[in-house]
């Protein structure tokens, strides 16, 4: 991959690390962090002021913004002011991450994703293609959610009540799924595709439909492959894990050490 750097706007107050390499016709605001070996493609947005800078510029001061290290934010991205990104983030094109959003590391966002600000991920988050996460919304480490699926938060719309869903940790949020509003997820759920979950699921619940059910504890579930149970899923898929090389039970004690 080639970098012309042309028509690149760095702030003289944003910190970039070393190596980063930055795509041509990208912006970088006041503020901004960008760690060590990241790659910014071009037509990027970095640190996007917020609503106040058009109502009070002679005052407004833009938030720390920081993209940790080894971190690739692909073309056309608006990454807004105040948002924290940990070491290796990774996005797809066209992502917009509002105000005040903080990762964990190693997460990774998919194309045309909106994320609408003040929300929390864990450490290995992934999120495909079209997902929209609404204010407020709070994902655990390793949460999984699937293209065309929407997190909702305004329980009486139109109000000024902004409750977003939480999603514990290990959980797998299937295909064009709706969380509503304040709606709680136990860890190592499955929720099917299609399903609008507006009840709290307790934890290794499997639910469907709408509005979903739920149907079975998800260590049921049969591996079509081998017939063995296929939950807890990290027993059964390691690609891009941290147990990849060791296992997961001797990657839980040896982090519980």
């Amino acid at each position: 991959m080639k970098f012309n750097n042309k028509n690149v706007n760095i702030s003289p107050s944003a910190s970039i690390g070393k190596n980063v390499k930055i795509g041509d016709n990208t912006v970088i605001y006041d503020n901004v962090i960008i760690g060590d070996d990241s790659i910014i493609c071009n037509n990027c947005i970095i640190g996007e002021p917020l609503n106040s800078y058009y109502e009070y510029p002679d005052t407004y001061e833009n938030p720390t913004t920081v993209i940790g290290k080894k971190s690739l934010i692909r073309s056309h991205c608006i990454i807004y002011a105040g948002n924290v990104m940990g070491n290796y983030f990774s996005c797809g094109h066209r992502v917009t991450i509002r105000e005040f959003t903080k990762f964990g590391e190693h997460c990774s966002i998919g194309t045309l994703d909106d994320i609408q600000g003040y929300s929390e991920f864990g450490n290995y988050c992934r999120l495909h293609s079209n997902v929209h996460i609404g204010q407020s919304s709070k994902l655990e480490d390793f949460v999984f959610v699937y293209p065309y699926v929407v997190f909702t938060n305004d329980p009486t719309p139109p109000s000024n009540v902004c409750i977003g869903p939480i999603v514990g940790a290990y959980s797998q949020i299937a295909t064009g799924s709706v969380l509503l509003p304040g709606v709680k997820i136990g860890k190592h759920c499955l929720v099917g595709a299609g399903s609008i979950v507006g009840k709290n699921l307790d934890d290794y619940q499997l639910a469907v439909g709408t509005p979903a059910k739920m149907i079975k504890d998800v260590r049921e579930i049969k591996d079509r492959e081998t017939g063995e149970s296929h939950y807890p899923w990290p027993y059964r898929f390691s690609r891009g894990m941290p147990w990849a090389n060791m296992g997961f039970d001797e990657w839980i004690q040896m982090n519980n050490e």
